[in-house]
């Protein structure tokens, strides 16, 4: 530990951390959150604006140190579904929902702890905060972020669940929506009038090559939806598929040969096809030794924990934000089972990741 003792206020922390989970922000919806925000930082001592995307982006003086270069923290406000009307309950030391809703600790455990972070850290450079919007379904709110607004060219993302692990790189990653349209009839009567969607769709899906395609990357089709009646064939059916790579050629490449692949399918069963594709993320990976790497492995050690750097399949804020040069590792909150009814944190974590980041902070000013 540090030599001087870093007092977390564990129960001012989870107090406000169950009061932020208890306002709805599911992505596209963070208006009250940031609102929350607004106010909350004013009574750490930072300033707070929203950007024209209604990106929260605050900041913070320096405090114990002179001329260090400022350092960004960044977390999202919006949380994924089931995410309405949470009721978070504190039993043994762990905070759950109490009912068939996600919890919100992704990423409002963050959210609190940079808040607690900053409420005790007896030294840090000037702090940068920046809370997006609609992580959840693309990282839309950190793409428009009004970057001439961060000075800041390095630090952290508080969004990864293990204490264990530092993020330092994600995939590209495409999404794409399909819509296939064919040609209604009633299917006793006269079928062979129609043209059906969802057989067109169908083969078109099972000419793909889904799932592990390589150490580097993977594809999927996770939603399809099309018919209204039993006995009417369809004439329209949409299915939403993905692919991701570490490397980015690659993706691009897979993304274009899934696209050949749908359409040609598609148009062999006698339907027609739009297929959307967007490119959500650009694979990047920053070295093991990086500053922020190293400084968030020291910093975790402090509490005991010796971090690994992971490369990770899924994406967060911090592929834009390296994309943009601000050099960003992500670092854990302690969340459990994100993205699940099950999901809780547990507040010795919280407590831990509070006092990693303080000493982060105080490595910054050095």
């Amino acid at each position: 530990m540090n030599e001087t003792k870093i007092a977390v206020n564990v129960e001012r922390m989870a107090g406000q951390f169950q009061q932020m989970v208890r306002i709805d922000s599911e992505s596209g919806n963070e208006a009250a959150m940031m609102q929350y925000l607004l106010g909350a930082i004013r009574e750490v001592g930072g300033e707070a604006e929203l950007d024209s995307y209604g990106n929260l982006i605050a900041r913070f003086p320096s405090k114990g140190c002179q001329s260090a270069a400022p350092v960004l923290l960044s977390c999202h406000a919006d949380t994924v579904k089931p995410g309405v009307g949470i009721e978070p309950v504190l039993e043994d030391g762990v905070i759950h929902s109490a009912g068939d809703t996600i919890l919100g600790a992704d990423d409002k455990a963050g959210i609190a702890e940079a808040l607690e972070a900053m409420r005790i850290a007896p030294v840090h450079p000037p702090v940068e905060f920046a809370v997006s919007r609609q992580e959840e379904v693309g990282l839309f709110g950190v793409k428009h972020l009004d970057f001439d607004k961060i000075s800041a060219r390095r630090g952290f993302l508080l969004d990864n669940d293990s204490l264990e692990t530092i993020v330092i790189g994600g995939p590209s990653y495409f999404a794409m929506d399909v819509e296939v349209t064919g040609k209604a009839a009633h299917a006793g009567m006269e079928p062979e009038k129609g043209v059906n969607a969802i057989q067109a769709a169908a083969r078109a899906i099972a000419a793909l090559e889904l799932g592990r395609i390589d150490e580097q990357t993977t594809a999927n089709v996770g939603v399809i939806t099309g018919g209204l009646i039993r006995n009417g064939v369809p004439d329209h059916v949409t299915f939403l598929a993905e692919c991701r790579s570490a490397d980015h050629d690659k993706g691009v490449a897979l993304a274009k040969k899934m696209e050949q692949i749908i359409k040609a399918e598609v148009e062999a069963a006698g339907a027609s096809v739009q297929i959307k594709i967007d490119n959500l993320c650009k694979a990047v990976r920053i070295p093991e030794d990086a500053w922020t790497v190293v400084t968030a492995q020291k910093a975790l050690s402090t509490v005991g924990i010796r971090a690994k750097p992971i490369f990770i399949t899924g994406f967060t804020d911090a592929s834009i934000y390296n994309n943009h040069g601000i050099e960003m590792a992500v670092v854990g909150v302690g969340a459990q089972n994100e993205h699940s009814t099950d999901e809780r944190v547990a507040l010795a974590d919280m407590e831990k990741a509070v006092v990693a980041l303080v000493e982060m902070l105080r490595l910054s000013a050095v």
